[in-house]
């Protein structure tokens, strides 16, 4: 996994470096970070069924879920599309991306922009209190046979969490 990851990281890095530099957007105080990433099994009888690495990449531009393939993949068409993913106890909405050295990947916003964040060690803590939400130590009760539950925006599921019980908005 860590040859993956990296090369999710690099690839960013050269954006950052490469296409990014002079927009206004970028947050001076943050970096391309990867956090959390872990192998999960892919949904069964979906394109490329094969693991696929799920974390969080923070960039000075944005903080997303990612999925990553274990192997370089084609795009298949898929670049663009949406498709509604479990990741971890949740289902979110992933945008197919692709990149020749990277390969095809999938991301699901976060924060876009990054100006709310005054530290890279703010975003890495967010990141990972955002994964804790989705990766909850104890099994999440399984749902009843042929129920569907709707995909929770993104900001909505996350800040709810975070408020906690009995919080008001």
């Amino acid at each position: 996994m860590d040859k993956r990851v990296t090369a999710l990281v690099d690839f960013y890095r050269r954006v950052h470096t490469e296409r990014m530099q002079g927009i206004p957007i970028l947050n001076p105080a943050l970096s391309v970070e990867a956090v959390g990433f872990r192998w999960v099994d892919a949904a069964e009888g979906a394109p490329g069924s094969e693991p696929v690495a799920e974390g969080v990449l923070i960039t000075p531009w944005f903080m997303s879920l990612v999925r990553l393939p274990r192997a370089v993949q084609p795009h298949g068409d898929r670049v663009g599309r949406k498709f509604v993913r479990d990741f971890g106890s949740e289902r979110f909405e992933f945008i197919g991306a692709h990149d020749d050295a990277l390969g095809y990947h999938e991301t699901c916003a976060l924060f876009s922009p990054m100006d709310g964040f005054a530290s890279q060690a703010l975003a890495v803590d967010t990141a990972q209190a955002s994964l804790a939400l989705v990766r909850p130590e104890a099994p999440a009760p399984s749902a009843p046979v042929g129920a569907t539950e709707p995909v929770p925006a993104r900001r909505a599921f996350f800040m709810a969490r975070r408020a906690g019980p009995g919080a008001t908005p």
